[in-house]
This record gives structure tokens, sequence and C-alpha cells, in this order.
């Protein structure tokens, strides 16, 4: 019998496409020893060349789902995807208040897919900035969806740093701004917590499948808090595991593939 060591709550999106969102972050988190729960945001109708159609859950069901899984299975970390609107993001932070949770918090600010396609609503920013962000204990965002929390043109390792500066700032514990939509032959993020700035770079990999990564880096980090390692260690362990995920992922899809979320 399979014993599970951490059990996150997630709260995203469905891609249909099973890349990305809930479904890469189910298989992250099994992967990685822990105990995927899910409380969907939105359904999505998408593959590997783009988003056909988003369905919005009603903010109430969202607040549903969460309710059932911490009032049984509990919860250890939660991790926050796709939120489509700005009163999904109010609703969660409400329950949230009330709830009184004190676990660790994951926050991927999703915006945009790989393929180009704006996930959420332009108000959502405001209140993920205002609301969302003072509660993380790490939040994790590419280089576009680091721009639009902070305002600065995130363009080189020194941007990055002062936008995750900016960011802890504005109340997250920490920021970890990954660089993977930078030129070059290696990849940079960069992790600002508790004041200290962790650069941390890998060769880049030559390929399309790539579809998912920013899901799949998050859940990782969020099965490695639950799992009671530091964050540093659970940011490490992560990028590995997205790195080997891309080296070995299966070629599917005419677009930006997925990652193989079960690497050896």
């Amino acid at each position: 019998m399979q014993s599970f060591e951490g059990r996150v709550l997630v709260i995203a999106g469905s891609d249909s496409g099973g890349g990305a969102g809930i479904q890469a972050d189910i298989k992250t988190i099994s992967a990685l020893g822990g105990y995927a729960a899910t409380a969907i945001t939105a359904l999505t109708a998408q593959n590997t060349l783009g988003v056909q159609a988003i369905h919005p859950v009603p903010p109430d069901f969202v607040i549903a789902q969460m309710r059932a899984v911490l009032d049984d299975i509990g919860a250890d970390c939660m991790k926050t995807g796709m939120l489509p609107d700005a009163e999904t993001v109010r609703a969660i932070c409400d329950f949230l208040d009330a709830r009184e949770c004190g676990v660790p918090l994951v926050v991927d600010p999703v915006m945009v897919a790989t393929s180009g396609d704006a996930l959420a609503g332009g108000d959502m920013v405001g209140a993920l900035r205002e609301r969302l962000l003072p509660r993380a204990t790490v939040i994790t965002p590419n280089l576009a969806e680091a721009e639009q929390l902070t305002g600065i043109e995130v363009a080189d390792t020194a941007a990055m740093i002062a936008a995750g500066r900016r960011i802890c700032d504005l109340g997250a514990q920490a920021a970890l701004i990954t660089g993977g939509h930078l030129t070059g032959d290696e990849i940079s993020d960069v992790l600002i917590a508790d004041g200290d700035v962790h650069i941390m770079t890998s060769p880049r990999i030559d390929t399309r499948h790539t579809h998912g990564t920013g899901c799949t880096l998050a859940s990782a980090i969020a099965a490695g808090l639950a799992q009671q390692m530091p964050l540093i260690d659970a940011v490490l362990r992560a990028r590995e595991f997205v790195a080997r995920a891309i080296r070995q992922a299966p070629g599917l899809g005419q677009g930006h593939g997925p990652l193989n979320h079960n690497p050896n």
C-alpha cells in the first residue's frame, strides 16, 4: 500500500489537455509522495495549441469544495493556481480569514497560458495583489506576471531581484521569480526570502514541450512545504523535478507539449 506524506489542497483550474492546471498539480504532488485534494475554480477546453474556452466555477461552489476537503481530510499546505476573476479571489480570502487555517500557502499567479491565451480577467490582478499576495508563504510569478504585479519591467536578473523585493514589500513572505522567458543558454530563477537573495541557474533545455511548467513548479514546492521541508530545499527539489520532467517529456501534441510528471 502506498503511503502519502503531506496533504496539499490545490485551488486551481482544470486543463482538459492534462498538461497544466489541476491535472499537472495532482500528478506532481503524487509523484513527490504527497496527497493532492482539489477545489476547481474553472473548466477550460484546451490542448497544446491553446485555450479554446473557459467556464468559471461559481465562487460559492469553489468555497464548498474547499470546506468539504478541510472539514474531513485537512491540509498541510494549500496552493492556488488559475483564479478566473476578482470575485473568486475575494471569496477564497474571506473563507481563509474566517477559517484561520494556519498552513503554508503557495500562490502561482496564473494569468496567461504557455500558448499566450489570457486565463484571468484584469480585475483579478488587483484583487490578487491586495488580498491573496499578503497571505503567500511564497509566490511564483514568471516574468510577465511579476511585471503585472509590480509595474517593474523585468528584462534581466537585476530586475527580477527588484520585482521580488517589491512583491515581498507588498506582503508575501517570499517570492520566486522564474526566468525561463529570458534568452540565453542558462535559466536563472531568483528567490527572495527573509531578505536574502538566492539566484539559481540551470542549463536551458531546447524544447517546445514546456506546457504546465509553472503549475508543476508551484505544486512541487507546495508538496515540499507540506512535507515540512525548508522553503529553499523545497524550491531546489522542485526545480530539479521540473527539469527532469521537461527532459523526459513524452512529445505529445502539435504545440507546447506537456511534461512527464513521473520522470525517472
